[in-house]
């Protein structure tokens, strides 16, 4: 079935040529063109799950000088150690050090991609995202701000590279899709997603296997620091216009003394955008001795994207993110600062 044509605010029709060119002119095969696939540092589902997801694809149409990464320490967080794929990966020292082609999954900012953006020299760069932030830093930018992940628009290339969907595939990809969704509950869930997720059941794969294992399994020690955490919390009941705003942080010594990795906070946020009383959510995570890796949400009273953006970081309007410096309560009065100023 042919995929229809871009729309306004998605990817044109000649972009998506373009990139399908690109990638039809590669060669497969041992003695083929070296494809390096990267996501951005500390990869959620929609970043692995999309890039190994394409991956399968690309060694489904014979290509095998295959790598993916992503920047930063090489751990895959517990929830995605068993998708399909992942005999791609190689810590970022072991990347391609000239690769024919670089792929970019998820990736709104060259700066999401540390040291691995000095392969963005390659010959040829195709990003494929769906940040309303995204910089377009690609020479080929399949962009579409209105797909609810990045993995729709990688079946979308898929499908115009004639790659059938297998269930390793599908896999990848309904990961990337239901995390993204928060499971299929976010405002950007459409009927086409739901086409999209029926697509990739039809393989044959067991989306209730894949959500107990992605939303509903965590150790005990993650659940005891997820209580701890939420019983800080503190709402600020005139913040954002008088629509509220709720916030709470988790340290690196709250991570060590119930001996967790960070990924487990990831998902903090859910709990925290649900109180009644506030539109915005604000989750602070320490990650240096004066860093923190800050998520914003919002019920749809202000465009936290352009919250995150004017302070180094990015995201979509209703969910995104930055990186903070000093104390969380410092971080949090800078965020409280620019609420008013990005109300909808």
């Amino acid at each position: 079935m042919t995929p229809p044509s871009g729309e306004p605010g998605g990817v044109t029709d000649a972009e998506w040529a373009a990139a399908v060119e690109a990638v039809r002119g590669l060669t497969p095969g041992p003695e083929g063109d070296e494809i390096q696939l990267i996501c951005h540092v500390n990869p959620d589902g929609d970043a692995l799950g999309s890039m190994l997801g394409f991956a399968l694809g690309l060694r489904r149409l014979g290509f095998t000088r295959l790598r993916a990464t992503f920047p930063g320490e090489f751990e895959v967080p517990t929830p995605y150690q068993s998708l399909p794929g992942l005999d791609l990966l190689v810590p970022q020292h072991a990347a391609c050090t000239s690769p024919d082609v670089v792929l970019t999954f998820d990736v709104a900012a060259e700066s999401r991609l540390g040291e691995l953006a000095a392969l963005l020299a390659a010959p040829r760069v195709i990003m494929l995202d769906h940040h309303a932030s995204n910089t377009r830093f690609g020479r080929i930018n399949l962009v579409d701000p209105r797909a609810a992940a990045t993995s729709v628009v990688v079946d979308g290339l898929l499908t115009r590279l004639g790659v059938p969907l297998d269930a390793e595939i599908a896999e990848c990809l309904y990961v990337a899709l239901a995390t993204d969704t928060g499971s299929f509950k976010f405002d950007m869930t459409t009927p086409a997603v739901h086409e999209l997720a029926a697509r990739l059941i039809a393989t044959g794969i067991s989306p209730g296997d894949i959500s107990r294992r992605i939303f509903d399994t965590r150790p005990f020690g993650a659940m005891k620091l997820a209580g701890e955490v939420l019983g800080r919390a503190a709402l600020d009941p005139t913040a954002a216009g008088g629509r509220g705003m709720v916030w709470t942080y988790a340290t690196l010594a709250d991570l060590a003394r119930y001996g967790q990795k960070p990924y487990v906070l990831d998902t903090l946020i859910d709990p925290v955008r649900g109180v009644a009383e506030a539109d915005v959510a604000v989750v602070v995570k320490q990650s240096g001795a004066d860093e923190w890796a800050v998520s914003l949400r919002s019920k749809g009273a202000v465009d936290v994207s352009e919250v995150a953006v004017a302070l180094g970081g990015g995201g979509h309007r209703l969910a995104a993110g930055f990186t903070g410096h000093g104390t969380p309560g410092e971080v949090v009065a800078t965020v409280r600062g620019l609420l008013d100023e990005h109300l909808l």
